[in-house]
């Protein structure tokens, strides 16, 4: 039995590594985005002290507003939470197209450079309507972060993706 692995299996095997990685990122991203109320609670809970605000920094102060608006609006308003809900559908969404980038990458090299455009302009996206919504600038890094580490397993499998397809093209007869 022949256990040497070619450079294609190699390649292959790498991509959907990184295609999964991926995939995995933007399903729990998705994921969060359903309970947020629940989130809020649990979060300013573990990270922000007592609630009391003669304790609290200015990050903590701001998960305590976070978590008393969220719960004001579930309770008063449950229908907004519905826009979280799409937010969380379209995650799930892109997650399934980059099955095809797992399933062949050559083939479907365009949902990388997709993908990493959508990376990219999730910094803007931040810093503009979370500033526009006055959210904290360093909570808008933590968002850009997002677009930065996605961006990361994508450029990699991309590369990857561009080999494989110039290995397959010099391999094949013309």
């Amino acid at each position: 039995m022949n256990n040497i692995v070619t450079t294609e299996q190699l390649l292959k095997r790498r991509i959907r590594w990184l295609v999964g990685i991926f995939i995995f990122g933007l399903v729990v991203s998705g994921a969060t985005a359903i309970p947020l109320a629940w989130e809020a609670k649990w979060t300013a809970a573990w990270l922000g002290g007592d609630g009391s605000p003669a304790t609290l920094s200015s990050f903590q102060t701001w998960l305590w507003r976070i978590n008393d608006a969220l719960h004001f609006a579930s309770k008063a308003y449950p229908f907004l939470a519905y826009g979280t809900d799409w937010l969380a559908f379209g995650h799930f969404v892109i997650a399934l197209a980059f099955i095809g980038a797992w399933r062949d990458p050559v083939r479907n090299l365009w949902l990388f450079d997709f993908g990493l455009l959508a990376c990219a302009l999730v910094i803007p996206y931040a810093l503009v309507f979370g500033a526009i919504r006055e959210i904290p600038f360093g909570w808008r890094l933590v968002d850009c972060s997002f677009g930065l580490l996605g961006a990361v397993p994508l450029a990699l499998a991309r590369r990857y993706a561009r080999q494989l397809q110039e290995d397959q093209s010099s391999s094949s007869p013309r």
